[in-house]
């Protein structure tokens, strides 16, 4: 019995291709930005300008040798306050972080640097509007909390769900000589979303599992740029082999 295959993109009408392409197109870009994001916001933590595995145990675990504070400082805020200010901070957290000089100068940076965003309207970010609020954040840093990681939790599960969905839907029409090859292309980035996610929760209490972290986002990068540039490829230049055309249509026949 002949082998059957999925329709082929060359097979595929013209609009078809064309939706298929602004849809790989939107969503590579999004993909893009969102390691863009990642890359922004988890590194320099352990004070090294690149991504380390240190910088993802910080994350998930917390620093030992210092505060949330000066972690987000040190971190994604850093480029959020002239460096002097930031210093300035930094020194006062270390110091004790005391009330008196939160009040005759800390204050002021806080109001002009901080509060636009980190405000008691905002639920998803630390508020830094008040001197005990801010108190909060100077303590040791553990880490994100399990609230937040539940939260971010559900919207990673079906968010990249989603986006994986459609990328493999639209890669099952391309052609791939060995069907298991294809298939683990498609399987593992779902396989690597839950690795990633249970990562984070066990990351906070085992710190070697950070490089979980960093291995399964790194497998699911590898099959979303695999799906999309041999879906448009093969969608717009490649012409399948005389003996795959010759054994597609004696599956269309066989049907």
């Amino acid at each position: 019995m002949s082998q059957r295959f999925s329709l082929h993109f060359s097979h595929l009408p013209l609009v078809q291709r064309v939706l298929y392409t602004c849809t790989l197109c939107v969503l590579g870009l999004g993909y893009t930005f969102a390691m863009i994001y990642i890359f922004a916001s988890h590194h320099s933590r352990d004070g090294n300008d690149m991504l380390t595995v240190q910088d993802i145990i910080i994350a998930y675990s917390g620093s030992k040798s210092g505060t949330r504070l000066e972690a987000a400082l040190k971190g994604p805020m850093s480029g959020m306050l002239p460096a002097d200010e930031n210093l300035k901070i930094i020194s006062w957290v270390r110091d004790g972080a005391s009330e008196k000089e939160y009040q005759q100068g800390i204050k002021r940076i806080f109001d002009n640097r901080c509060i636009t965003c980190h405000n008691n309207r905002n639920p998803h970010l630390p508020s830094l509007e008040d001197y005990e609020s801010i108190k909060k954040t100077a303590e040791e840093d553990k880490g994100m909390d399990v609230f937040t990681l539940v939260r971010v939790s559900h919207i990673h599960l079906f968010g990249l769900t989603f986006i994986f969905f459609i990328v493999a839907s639209i890669f099952i029409h391309a052609y791939i000589r060995h069907e298991w090859l294809k298939i683990t292309i498609m399987v593992i980035p779902f396989i690597s979303i839950i690795f990633d996610v249970a990562s984070w929760y066990i990351t906070k209490v085992f710190e070697p599992f950070a490089w979980v972290v960093i291995g399964s986002g790194t497998l699911m990068g590898i099959c979303f740029a695999l799906q999309f540039f041999i879906s448009l490829y093969q969608m717009w230049f490649y012409q399948l082999p005389d003996d795959v055309k010759m054994r597609f249509y004696c599956s269309v026949v066989d049907e």
